[in-house]
């Protein structure tokens, strides 16, 4: 992080007769590096969560008014600390000659979203650390386009307020309206009903409801939890994600409303919800420290061990009808015909699902154990029947069904590495009854990501739904009619992580975001899905992007920087020429942020790449001491993640997360990061270096760098290099100090895994298979199995972990430690007791970097 100028205008440098060469920082007093840290905090305050994000184009068809569209999104306004709903205006025609700043503008008059002194439910808290989400405020809203509908989670209740639906829209602040509840607890995960929009469905004490936003009324539709305090007592749940597939999979809802409504003959509408429930009974409780620590009470989790039984899931439909007046007829709830067991028998994950975009079907992408096979099937609603305990009726309701009803199997993928799961499916609607047609992307095919246009033949066999139903290997499964590739080469179309494609069905057109030009930048592309050939960049070069596109396609935001500039919203307009629609012109627009200012000791990092021994080229950055002086080496920290699904160095700013980074380089250290094998955004091949033996071979590929680094630059002093890193790179710092105690004079970890056999099923399993099948890599992988090799010299090692971690839990540090203690060897440890896994109260983050720095200059 950084610090304001002039702090460090008195460093002494200490010079020692025999090493003349060597450069030594100067030893600050505790207070010293509290104040060093408060001013880089402070700046780092100013410039981080400010960006706008999550943004909603809606267009004005007056064509006598001012505006084209309005944009909606969510932003911190200057001076404030939290989120909130803003929009900006975005005129029909602008100056070319004067950079336009579309102003903020406020929509929630005077509101206060936070709930007060930040007294999260355990709900809200958990779903926080699963989302990574450190700003406070609104941090989701749902948006109903047609009616102009918000609807978004705050101050521990459900608000909605309305605007640009029916092109009225509001020109001064409103005041969101409370949407009132006879439920006791958080109401989590709220979401308004696309066919009709009155209704909101949402989740509480893990079960489903709905309600009519209008009419007050209330309905609960799951009784599947009991609401007992005790977790063994009560497994089941209704439209929740569990943890394995929130926190490894990133799906964080369990239930999907179908985005039409039938009309009924009268008046009435029925709607539907499809959800997923979900039985814990044979997953693994665990106890972690409660954060009322004064109670001195352990909160309860259901927690699947690698190699332990994970959750059982279902899919099941809730059917609501409603009269004329929207009122609640009757609610019925659906299972499927035959047990999801039966159906898809070596599922284990359902890792995404949803509906296509007419209702006609439910859909889901599932996956095997070993995630080495995915599975995506349409689920017609008709495959659901009436729950009921009278077996007369089941029958009935059994017979019911048409023979031809089925679920069919789309699309198939194996792969020898793992799946990643991504959230790109984008289904055509039907123009035939036997074909259908989707874009998805495949990463197992050639190893990269890319796009593809898929038509599968939907031939329904005849099947006489009955108890007695014994599945069939590859029963459901479509034969491929066509599959057309969109995108190819040695690059990724970005998949992961919430990222989108945007598909023009007028042009034909697709846009997508991908690394084309080079792995260390995002920029957004178009390519035909019609003639796909050409792929056209819309981005600047030179610069990393993360982009939205409005429904009409006039129209993209960026959120872009890079190493040097921090990041600044631009919108422009897209205008296609007529006669060749790929030729598609991005013209700057207006501005909605521009870059804040860095602080004068804000030095950016210099990107290199070098040839790996092991084939690869690999990316790394440097951040050169401040104070730089010819022949002097000055002391090194290696900053490391090294796991997958990360990569560390691209050509975006590095002041948010990364600004301690700078602080270290200010006072005088050098500080490396690579992405070695097992980073993402590199392809299968690369990140599958790890498959099998996760800490076997990432330090390798660190070392190298950090040798490259020192031939290229000669300020690096090889005698004097510390490693340091959190999660996965707390666990590669300890690595590090195993397996090349010669190359790290000093390790400091935080919140490591030190045993794989007590991280969860779906990251462990899918990067190291089932214990019993990789004893000796679970063994390898394992740093608390091989404290022996640690170095015997005192004040080389600093543990750092959250003691209510409930990710990687502090049973990971307890284990290590006493193994250490066993093997006789020197260690400190420095404990959070109010922390998860992400540090989040600032009084700790304060203390663990003024810890970082004063363990540093004591021993490095």
């Amino acid at each position: 992080m950084m610090a304001v100028d002039g702090l460090w205008d008195s460093t002494e440098v200490v010079e020692m007769g025999d090493v003349p060469s060597q450069f030594f920082v100067e030893k600050h007093s505790w207070e010293g590096l509290r104040d060093i840290i408060h001013c880089s905090r402070k700046y780092s305050g100013m410039i981080a969560n400010k960006a706008p994000h999550d943004f909603q184009f809606v267009q004005k068809t007056d064509e006598n008014g001012p505006h084209s569209h309005r944009l909606y999104y969510l932003g911190m306004p200057y001076g404030s600390r939290e989120n909130s709903l803003l929009y900006s205006e975005i005129p029909k025609k602008v100056r070319k000659e004067a950079l336009l700043v579309l102003s903020w503008k406020q929509m929630l008059d005077h509101f206060q979203a936070t709930p007060h002194q930040g007294a999260y439910s355990r709900e809200e808290e958990l779903l926080r650390e699963r989302k990574r989400l450190g700003a406070f405020g609104i941090t989701s809203y749902d948006y109903h386009y047609k009616m102009g509908l918000f609807l978004f989670q705050a101050s521990n209740s459900l608000f909605c307020c309305q605007d640009g639906g029916n092109n009225s829209f509001i020109s001064a602040p409103v005041k969101p309206v409370e949407i009132k509840s006879q439920c006791s607890g958080t109401r989590m995960d709220p979401k308004i009903c696309p066919g009709h929009p009155d209704f909101i469905a949402f989740i509480n004490n893990n079960d489903l409801w709905i309600a009519n936003v209008k009419t007050g009324e209330e309905r609960r539709l799951t009784y599947c939890h009991k609401g007992l305090d005790n977790v063994k007592e009560d497994p089941r749940s209704a439209g929740v994600a569990t943890f394995v597939i929130q926190e490894e999979f990133d799906r964080f809802t369990g239930y999907w409303w179908s985005p039409s409504a039938a009309a009924d003959p009268d008046g009435g509408k029925t709607l539907h919800l499809l959800y997923e429930e979900v039985d814990e009974t044979e997953v693994e409780i665990i106890h972690v420290p409660s954060p009322a620590l004064e109670e001195r009470k352990a909160d309860a989790y259901r927690y699947p061990r690698t190699g332990s039984k994970n959750p059982q899931a279902t899919l099941k439909l809730a059917e609501i009808r409603t009269d004329h007046q929207g009122k609640i007829i009757n609610t019925q709830d659906k299972e499927l015909v035959v047990p999801f067991s039966t159906l898809f028998p070596r599922t284990e994950y359902m890792a995404r699902a949803g509906w296509t975009i007419d209702g006609k079907y439910g859909w889901a992408v599932l996956l095997d154990r070993s995630q080495r096979k995915l599975q995506l099937v349409l689920l017609p609603p008709a495959l659901f029947i009436p729950i009921t305990e009278d077996s007369t009726l089941r029958q009935d309701s059994l017979e019911a069904v048409p023979s031809c009803t089925q679920p069919y199997i789309i699309y198939e993928e194996t792969t020898d590495v793992w799946i990643n799961v991504h959230d790109i499916f984008y289904p055509f609607i039907q123009t035939t009854e036997d074909e259908f047609t989707f874009i998805w992307v495949n990463e197992s095919k050639t190893g990269f990501s890319h796009l593809y246009k898929i038509t599968s033949l939907l031939q329904p066999g005849y099947h006489h739904w009955t108890e007695e139903y014994h599945h069939v290997e590859g029963n459901f499964k479509c034969v491929i009619k066509e599959e057309v590739t969109l995108t190819s080469g040695e690059w990724e179309v970005l998949s992961r992580h919430g990222s989108k494609i945007w598909v023009n069905e007028g042009t034909k057109l697709v846009y997508f975001q991908g690394t084309r030009d080079t792995p260390l930048e995002h920029h957004l592309y178009v390519v035909s899905y019609e003639s796909p050939g050409e792929v056209v960049r819309l981005t600047k070069p030179g610069f990393s992007h993360c982009c939205s596109v409005s429904q009409n396609f006039d129209f993209f935001v960026s959120h872009y920087s890079n190493v040097s500039t921090p990041p600044c919203v631009h919108l422009y307009k897209l205008t296609s020429l007529e006669d060749d629609p790929l030729r598609v012109v991005p013209e700057f627009w207006a501005s909605l942020m521009e870059p804040p200012g860095c602080p004068g000791d804000y030095n950016p990092p210099e990107i290199f790449d070098f040839p790996g021994k092991s084939g690869f080229q690999l990316y790394g950055m440097v951040y050169k001491p401040h104070n730089l002086q010819p022949g002097r080496k000055h002391p090194t920290v290696l900053f490391v993640y090294g796991g997958p699904q990360v990569q560390l160095v691209n050509n975006s700013f590095k002041g948010m997360k990364y600004l301690r980074l700078n602080t270290l380089a200010s006072l005088g250290y050098a500080v490396v990061v690579i992405d070695g094998r097992g980073s993402c955004q590199r392809g299968l091949e690369f990140e599958g270096a790890l498959k099998n033996k996760m800490g076997q071979v990432e330090i390798e590929d660190q070392v190298e760098g950090l040798q490259y680094v020192a031939e290229k630059f000669n300020f690096v002093d090889l005698s004097r290099v510390a490693i340091h890193g959190w999660s996965y790179g707390g666990f590669l710092s300890l690595m590090g100090l195993i397996q090349r105690p010669n190359i790290f004079k000093l390790a400091i970890a935080g919140a490591p895994v030190t045993v794989w056999m007590a991280y969860d099923t779906g990251y462990t399993e899918r990067y190291m298979d089932v214990p019993e099948n990789n004893q000796q890599g679970y063994e390898e992988g394992s740093v608390a199995l091989h404290v022996d090799k640690l170095p015997s010299e005192p004040n080389r090692l600093l543990i750092l972990h959250g003691f209510l971690d409930e990710n990687v839990h502090f049973f990971h540090t307890n284990f290590l430690v006493s193994q250490i203690i066993r093997a006789g060897k020197p260690y400190q440890l420095q404990v959070y007791p109010n922390e998860r896994h992400s540090i989040r109260c600032p009084e700790s983050g304060e203390h663990y970097e003024i810890m970082l720095l004063h363990f540093l200059q004591q021993y490095l």
